[in-house]
């Protein structure tokens, strides 16, 4: 716990208690996406067992030596103040073993957990300076989920198979093939995300301290020129704002990514955190680590097909409200087609009135499903907790 002294030049704040979750699933956080995924994958026997055979064809073994050799190894001796973040970190969330930690000198905020023997966690030196201690603490938490889930191990074959997909680039039909489950892995990974941050929430246990490191992460060290609520606005109006064309363009900006964009995050988080679910956790009522083989398959992926056709339903987005019209079988269908793109154009944030006539979603923004992370979108090794 935080005990209110300073460590390398970080001002602790005053110590609390948190709440600990003794023998805590992963299934109690994941986003439903995210869960169908890796409790399909869990009642595969010997699944990990098979990557962990591919070890050695995988870049892990080179990435430990590198980290080991030319990062600096959190320790109590070595970044005291991350060390007990980790250990309070894998306490409350009851993860026996704490991952070895590393921070990399590197400008860019950024963070991520890799690994299929074991999971290690890294963090930039640009994130360690950009936030403060509960922000930093989220962070931490988001990576001890990650953990948690398992996502170290997938995590792992999709920087492989990202890099395979480079190399062959030149067999047309390998290229395709392997895009093929790179983007696959890819949507999953960005529910992995969410997932991860909401067990950052479940560390750190403050809200407004999650949403800081957010829009740190988007805009950099310059809290007082930001607002949260404006920044929750830019979710809401990226949802609901232009026509098919930019639906379309959404859809091609965010195929290559790997994280949901911040905002969205943030939004995500936010209502998540406002739900029973949440609130269940908190009381102590959440599905427990030895309960996970018994697990329903089928329960976890109707959990999923439910949610993505919330997210039809509920978004604003104009290509999803054509989607959701198409299967309400809307009247106006036809006219709105002939009229063109201009037909679909969504009427704004603030509208309750939804295009050709129907009402817009009322809630708080959908869970989205494809998000990117606050990188260049490119292809190189998929990031994480920033």
């Amino acid at each position: 716990m935080s005990d209110g002294h300073q460590h390398n030049g970080h001002e602790k704040v005053p110590s609390r208690q948190r709440r600990r979750f003794p023998g805590i699933s992963s299934r109690a956080y994941e986003h439903p996406a995210d869960r169908s995924a890796l409790v399909a994958l869990r009642k595969l026997t010997g699944f990990d067992t098979v990557f962990k055979a591919l070890s050695g064809l995988l870049p892990e073994r080179s990435l430990r030596l590198l980290f080991l050799s030319d990062s600096v190894r959190v320790s109590e001796r070595q970044f005291a103040h991350l060390n007990v973040m980790l250990r309070d970190a894998c306490y409350i969330l009851d993860l026996e073993k704490v991952p070895p930690m590393y921070v990399n000198q590197d400008p860019t905020p950024n963070a991520m957990c890799i690994g299929l023997d074991e999971p290690i966690i890294v963090v930039t030196t640009g994130l360690v300076e950009l936030l403060d201690e509960e922000e930093m603490r989220a962070v931490v938490g988001h990576e001890v989920g990650h953990a948690l889930s398992g996502h170290s191990v997938y995590r792992t074959i999709l920087l492989f198979l990202t890099s395979l997909a480079v190399r062959v680039a030149w067999i047309p039909l390998g290229s395709v093939a392997v895009m093929a489950i790179v983007t696959a892995l890819r949507e999953w990974f960005r529910k992995s995300e969410l997932s991860a941050d909401r067990a950052g929430l479940l560390v750190g246990q403050d809200l407004q301290a999650s949403m800081r490191g957010l829009m740190k992460i988007a805009g950099g060290n310059h809290l007082h020129e930001m607002n949260v609520d404006a920044f929750l606005e830019q979710a809401e109006e990226y949802d609901a704002g232009g026509d098919l064309r930019d639906s379309v363009l959404k859809i091609l900006n965010v195929l290559p990514r790997s994280h949901p964009f911040t905002t969205v995050r943030a939004a995500e988080l936010k209502k998540w955190a406002e739900s029973r679910d949440h609130q269940r956790v908190m009381d102590g009522h959440y599905p427990r680590r030895d309960e996970d083989k018994d697990a329903s398959v089928r329960d976890s992926w109707r959990d999923s097909a439910t949610s993505y056709a919330g997210d039809v339903k509920n978004s604003r987005d104009p290509l999803m409200k054509l989607v959701s019209d198409i299967a309400g079988g809307a009247g106006d269908l036809g006219g709105r087609v002939r009229r063109g793109f201009g037909g679909f154009t969504s009427s704004g944030p603030g509208s309750a009135q939804g295009p050709g006539g129907s009402r817009g979603a009322e809630g708080g923004p959908r869970e989205p499903g494809t998000s990117s992370d606050p990188g260049t979108g490119d292809d190189r090794p998929p990031r994480d907790g920033s």
